[in-house]
Formats: structure tokens, C-alpha cells, sequence
């Protein structure tokens, strides 16, 4: 079991539960030595003074707050101790706010909260239950290692979640940020709006974070057990990808939901209907898996679980993607376009490929098309 970074008591009002906390997430980022190039020897860091290059004693660094051009406010170790807020003993919430007033970006990191003990399982319990049901989170100021904390404590899964907070000056004004943001003034037609929106929710899909993973960790990962073997690495990249014309907006727009759809081939023919969102994946019957294994939600964001049959009407044909040509040669198609190529087929962990990859895939899909037709 893991150990408890940090064991005190949550209070809120005259209730009160020992607690333990603990880490809830972790970082699989792949960690290098540094190394001198063509040798083995690693390369270490030193506390230098600039001025005589000579190395100093940790025990004698202090730091300084610089006021002017070399001029600084010197500052002893044992000065910051003296007014570091400590370890806190306790969790005290002050007020219980609305989880939907709490801007995403003010939350930091998460925390699990457990009870410390089993004989305090009931209270623990009971406060999990109660935040649940109001949706709503504790807030309260706590101190660890060195630093007072902003927190809000919340029912997540039949457990109590903490997450420290950035504090309102700690928070950038995006006005300032940015340069080029929309002032409101810019013009639009009710039919693009209305395209854009469909184009959401056709891709709509329910939320599996088990779909998503490092690739780039991956594949990091896979280089050096690559260079190891002594196999050499070659990736191959796409063109880049080139912003949208403003002119070409709604044209698009069109073409994009179409793809989503899977419908393309079908308003080419000239008998495609016009149908609102909600009914896109059932009038055409193919609308792509937005990611491997999920499928889009239907309107109203509630998942579909009737098929054509259970309606009275028969199953919709499968879009074959690729399945018109013998063997098409997919050397000439760039990334980007064999990446489209793999979700309209439904190809799993597509996202995880490279270019090379996502040919074979998609070569390999589509032979199982063409026996299977």
C-alpha cells in the first residue's frame, strides 16, 4: 500500500474525521542522465560562485532577493523558516460552494482522501455521500511542506477527492495573454453556426480515458529499445497541417461533417436528405467512431442502444472505404490522409501510429473488405 504523504483530521463544523492523503496521480515521463557525447561518463552539476568559479558548500548558500542591478536583499534559511506556515493538523472547511462555480483552470493537483482508520468508515462515508448528493465541494486553507494551500475537498466515486487551488492573482488574465482574441465583433451566418454545432455532435462520444494514452512516451520508449537492438528508427511525418480559409469557412464545415457522417458518397449521388444532427448517425448509418471502440452519442447525449433492425428497418450497409479498387496504392496518401482513412475504418489505436504503421493497417482493413465482399 502507499504511504500517506501527509495524516491529519478534516473538520466541517463540529464533525470531525482523521484522515489520511495520498497521491493520486503519476508521471511515466521517460528520465535521462545527462552524459558526455561519445563517452559514458555522466555530467553532474555544480553549485558555482560566477564570479571565482569555484565551487561553494550548500551550507553556505543563502538567498537573495534581487532589488536593483546587483543589489540584493539577503535572506537566512532559518528567516523563512521562522514565518513558513508549518504543517497543518487540520482540514477546517470554512463553506461548502457549487462545484459548477469553480473554473477548471483554478484547480491544481488531486489528492485522495481516506479515512484513517476503519472505525471511522461511517462518518467518512457519510460526508462523502452528502457532498455528493448537493454537488458541491468544501473549501478550506491547509498547509504541507512549507507552503499554505488553497483546497477544495469533493465526493468523487465513493471517495473524497482534494485539490489544491491557484489563488486569484496566481490566475492570467487571457485579455492580456493573447493578442489576437475575438473582440465579439466578428461576423459569422446562422448556417455556419448551425454546421459547426452539427459537426459536434456527430463526433459527440462518451468520455473513457482508458482511449487515451502517451503516444509520444511511447514512443520514446520504443526508440531506445529500438537503439539497443541496434535496429535503426526512421519515423515519417505528414505535411503540416494548413490553417482554414476564412473564405472556404462553411465549405468546410461541409465537407468535414460529410466525413463524419460517412455520407460523402452519398450527397455526391445527389439523393442525400437533408437531416438534422440528432438523426445524422441513423440517416446514414455509418457515422464514424470518433475513437477505437466508441461510437457517437446519440441526441439528447444519451447512448443509443436500438440497431435499424430493432426499429423495423433494415441494417444500414457499412461504408467500404478503399473496397472500390482492386488493391489501391496508399504509398502516395500523406499521414493526415491515412489517419482519415483508418477512422472511417474503425481501426483501433490508430493514434498511436505512424505513418508506416497506418498504411499497413489500412491496407490490411481493407483486403478483409474486399474478401468479405
Amino acid at each position: 500500500m502507499t504511504r500517506p504523504v501527509w495524516t491529519g483530521v478534516l473538520t466541517f463544523g463540529l464533525v470531525t474525521v482523521p484522515v489520511a492523503l495520498y497521491t493520486a496521480t503519476d508521471s511515466h515521463t521517460v528520465r535521462f542522465h545527462q552524459l558526455e557525447r561519445g563517452t559514458s561518463d555522466r555530467v553532474r552539476n555544480r553549485r558555482v560562485n560566477e564570479r571565482t568559479g569555484e565551487e561553494v558548500a550548500f551550507g553556505d548558500i543563502v538567498k537573495g532577493y534581487e532589488v536593483g542591478d546587483g543589489e540584493y536583499v539577503v535572506v537566512e534559511p532559518e528567516e523563512l523558516e521562522q514565518i513558513s506556515p508549518g504543517r497543518s493538523r487540520t482540514i477546517d472547511v470554512s463553506g461548502f460552494v457549487d462545484l459548477g462555480e469553480i473554473e477548471p483552470i483554478y484547480f491544481d493537483k488531486t489528492y485522495y482522501l481516506g479515512p484513517k482508520g476503519k472505525e471511522y468508515g461511517k462518518v467518512y462515508a457519510l460526508l462523502t455521500k452528502a457532498l455528493e448528493r448537493s454537488n458541491r465541494a468544501g473549501l478550506a486553507m491547509f498547509s504541507m511542506r512549507g507552503k499554505e494551500y488553497l483546497t477544495a475537498v469533493r465526493s468523487e466515486n465513493g471517495l473524497l477527492e482534494l485539490h489544491t487551488m491557484h489563488f486569484a492573482d496566481e490566475v492570467r488574465d487571457p485579455r492580456r495573454e493573447i493578442d489576437d482574441l475575438p473582440d465579439g465583433r466578428e461576423k459569422f451566418s446562422g448556417a455556419e453556426l448551425r454546421t459547426a454545432e452539427q459537426l459536434i455532435d456527430t463526433l459527440a462520444v462518451d468520455w473513457d480515458p482508458e482511449e487515451y494514452r502517451d503516444t509520444f512516451e511511447e514512443q520514446v520508449r520504443r526508440l531506445i529499445e529500438d537503439k539497443q537492438a541496434g535496429r535503426e528508427t526512421v519515423l515519417s511525418e505528414g505535411p503540416p497541417t494548413e490553417a482554414t480559409n476564412v473564405v472556404d469557412l462553411m465549405d468546410v464545415l461541409r465537407r468535414s461533417l460529410d466525413d463524419a457522417r460517412g455520407g460523402a458518397a452519398k450527397r455526391d449521388s445527389g439523393g442525400a436528405a437533408k437531416r438534422d444532427s440528432g438523426g445524422a448517425a441513423e440517416a446514414t448509418g455509418s457515422a464514424p467512431r470518433a475513437k477505437a471502440g466508441r461510437t457517437p452519442k446519440a441526441a439528447g447525449g444519451k447512448k443509443s442502444t436500438s440497431s435499424a433492425a430493432d426499429r423495423g428497418g433494415a441494417a444500414p450497409e457499412k461504408k467500404r472505404v478503399g473496397s472500390s479498387k482492386a488493391a489501391e496504392d496508399l504509398s502516395k496518401l500523406t499521414k493526415p490522409e491515412l489517419y482519415k482513412r483508418a477512422t472511417e475504418l474503425g481501426i483501433p489505436h490508430r493514434s498511436a501510429m505512424n505513418r508506416d504503421e497506418l498504411q499497413a493497417a489500412v491496407e490490411k482493413a481493407g483486403r478483409g473488405l474486399r474478401t468479405a465482399s
